[in-house]
């Protein structure tokens, strides 16, 4: 991976991937709302996990997916 793929301000961080995992585990609950925002701050930790390739581009794109999905009632509909 270049380093055109990876601006420096997403460098692979362990310490933020776990920060960012947790504290979605906590927000995490039972509201549709909650649900959303732990899925956003879980898709934000890929940006700084080495595993993942991602950009902030991509993550727009998914959150915006998920927010559209939520309005529409889930997959099914």
């Amino acid at each position: 991976m270049s380093e055109d793929d990876h601006p420096a301000e997403f460098e692979p961080d362990p310490e933020r991937v776990a920060s960012l995992r947790e504290i979605a585990d906590e927000i995490r609950g039972d509201s549709s709302e909650r649900k959303q925002l732990a899925n956003i701050l879980y898709r934000t930790s890929d940006l700084y996990d080495e595993d993942e390739d991602t950009s902030p581009e991509e993550i727009v794109r998914n959150v915006k997916f998920i927010l559209e999905v939520t309005e529409r009632g889930g997959l099914g509909r």
